[in-house]
């Protein structure tokens, strides 16, 4: 039976440039950092021959995974929210519109923009594409 949360993870290119935009942009802070390879992380993933470097950063108590496949490489998928299988993680602040401007500002990525009336909320994206989402809280 599942019982809670661990974490949420994400396949990046480049996990030294994507661990830089999650602490600077979006305040993360590294809590561990961890490279895998043989039987174990084998038979764990399903891979043979993977070879991942791994860490996991912290927002509050929210533990987000970012794992490099030095083997075997990958190939970048196509992450539009609108394709089947896409995800995304929201996340909250209290000032919607100064913290887009600020974001903004610091060559963040937005997919869209902060409306006046209706939903309070707008996406953006990592460096590899990833779908995020600022959500003004109420």
């Amino acid at each position: 039976m599942i019982t809670g949360h661990y974490h949420t993870s994400f396949t990046v290119s480049d996990l030294e440039r994507s661990i830089a935009f999650y602490t600077e942009k979006l305040g993360f802070r590294v809590d561990r950092r961890a490279e895998a390879k043989g039987a174990a992380i084998e038979q764990v993933i399903g891979i043979p021959g993977a070879h991942l470097l791994i860490a996991h950063l912290l927002l509050g108590d929210f533990d987000l995974e970012l794992i490099q496949y030095m083997a075997p490489p990958g190939v970048k998928l196509d992450t539009r929210t609108s394709n089947v299988g896409a995800a995304h993680i929201a996340f909250y602040t209290d000032d919607l519109m100064k913290a887009y401007q600020e974001m903004k500002a610091q060559g963040v990525r937005f997919l869209g923009s902060v409306t006046e009336g209706g939903p309070r909320g707008v996406y953006f994206q990592d460096p590899d594409g990833i779908a995020l989402e600022l959500v003004q809280q109420r």
